[in-house]
């Protein structure tokens, strides 16, 4: 299976749940918390390690983390599929938020919000 756009991969995930009868537990309650544990499990590989080490994973703690990190995705998909949120354009909004707040002239080499 190949993904060309965040749609492709919403269309699959209403199809994967409802050929399992998943709708009935894919609220977005219930989504939300589901991305928030696996987001904890990403979280978990990088538990205890160093900035240095958690910069260097090797091939398979990296793999690891790939498949923890497309665990929230799907769930991040899925719930804004359920919402009706387009990720895209809420992204791009939230960018142009940020770059408000955070311009770079203000914040280079610091970590401050204009406010």
């Amino acid at each position: 299976m190949t993904f060309e756009s965040i749609s492709d991969v919403a269309a699959a995930l209403r199809a994967f749940a409802a050929e399992r009868d998943w709708d009935r537990f894919h609220t977005p309650k219930n989504l939300a918390a589901a991305m928030s544990v696996e987001a904890s499990e990403v979280l978990e590989h990088f538990q205890w390690l160093t900035n240095a080490e958690s910069s260097a994973l090797d091939a398979q703690k990296k793999e690891e983390v790939a498949m923890e990190l497309a665990d929230v995705f799907l769930y991040l998909v899925r719930l804004s599929d359920r919402l009706g949120v387009d990720l895209l354009r809420s992204a791009e909004r939230k960018m142009a938020i940020n770059a408000k707040n955070y311009p770079a002239d203000f914040t280079k080499g610091a970590i401050r919000k204009r406010t």
